[in-house]
């Protein structure tokens, strides 16, 4: 069984490649293409490394407020079905914290320089 190299391995490959070797030879609109395809291939290291951790965070944090088990993707329809309805507003005990550190997780992944981010500590 071959284990390397890993997904992370391959996409940090990917990336160095293009910010080291095809970007300084590239200019214009190609060269913009090339910037954007290595910032969103760090934003893919990003998922690999902090999104299991993250992911699992917001699960609890589901479960606790809909007193339900269940995917990921399921909870967050409930809770949207939940919002929707009103059932649920910011009132709801946990509702606004829960939703600003989710918030503050997908954000430190996409975009980890946002100012936002550096800016309101009350998430």
């Amino acid at each position: 069984m071959m284990d390397q190299p890993s997904i992370r391995e391959l996409v940090d490959a990917v990336r160095s490649f293009l910010e080291t070797r095809a970007m300084p030879e590239l200019s214009g609109h190609t060269a913009f293409h090339a910037r954007v395809a290595a910032n969103a291939l760090s934003i893919v290291v990003r998922q690999l490394d902090q999104s299991g951790k993250s992911d699992a965070d917001e699960l609890k944090r589901l479960q606790a407020l809909t007193g339900r088990n269940g995917a990921l993707d399921e909870l967050n329809r409930e809770l949207c079905r939940r919002i929707r309805n009103g059932e649920f507003t910011l009132e709801t005990p946990g509702l606004a914290q829960h939703l600003e550190q989710s918030t503050r997780d997908k954000v430190t992944i996409d975009q980890p320089n946002y100012s936002g981010l550096r800016l309101n500590r009350s998430f």
